[in-house]
């Protein structure tokens, strides 16, 4: 990776993006010595442009960003950093630094929404009190839907198809994050395969 560090007085714009949702979580700048830091420590240091020194991202809050690729851009003055967050990425307490509704695909959404019941662990919620169940009944209820969903399609009612085909990706998300995984899991597996077809 040869950067071109001159153009803006040492420093390269990094975006910083979620390996799983894709979602842009936050911009910062790095210099030569805080690139070298973050890949061999695989943990986003930054320079600090207000404290002017290094600053890993997390040092204080324990939110680190974990490092899975890093891509330079065309010119050679950028990078893009796909990363597994532990936790929150902006100090405002939320995901992103930037608005939310527009970076997040309602998958992903629905992702993080199912994430969130099952660590509140809340009685109410009806994902919580599935997952409190176990694998084997999540594994079972996806099974029911799946099954609803091929009486259905071989009928003529469109809404209760598409009804059961919702209740059918929803309980996969569920099975899905029982298992450790998620949707960008599974799309990593379908696309190697199509580079294979």
């Amino acid at each position: 990776m040869t950067l071109d560090f001159s153009k803006y007085n040492g420093l390269i714009p990094t975006i910083i993006q979620d390996n799983q949702t894709q979602q842009v979580l936050m911009l910062g700048y790095m210099n030569e010595a805080a690139l070298q830091k973050t890949q061999e420590e695989n943990i986003v240091t930054f320079f600090s442009r207000s404290k002017k020194r290094l600053w890993t991202k997390g040092e204080t809050s324990g939110n680190f960003l974990k490092v899975v690729s890093i891509k330079e851009d065309c010119d050679q003055d950028a990078l893009l950093i796909q990363v597994i967050p532990n936790g929150p990425t902006c100090h405002n307490g939320t995901t992103s630094c930037f608005a939310e509704e527009a970076q997040l695909p309602f998958l992903n959404q629905l992702e993080q929404i199912i994430e969130n019941r099952i660590k509140t662990q809340n009685s109410d919620s009806y994902v919580a009190s599935l997952f409190q169940k176990g694998l084997n009944k999540i594994a079972q209820k996806v099974g029911e839907e799946a099954v609803e969903l091929v009486i259905e399609a071989k009928d003529d009612n469109a809404d209760l198809f598409i009804g059961e085909a919702a209740d059918l990706l929803f309980h996969y998300l569920i099975l899905l994050k029982a298992k450790g995984f998620g949707l960008k899991n599974v799309e990593t597996v379908l696309k190697d395969r199509m580079k294979n077809k």
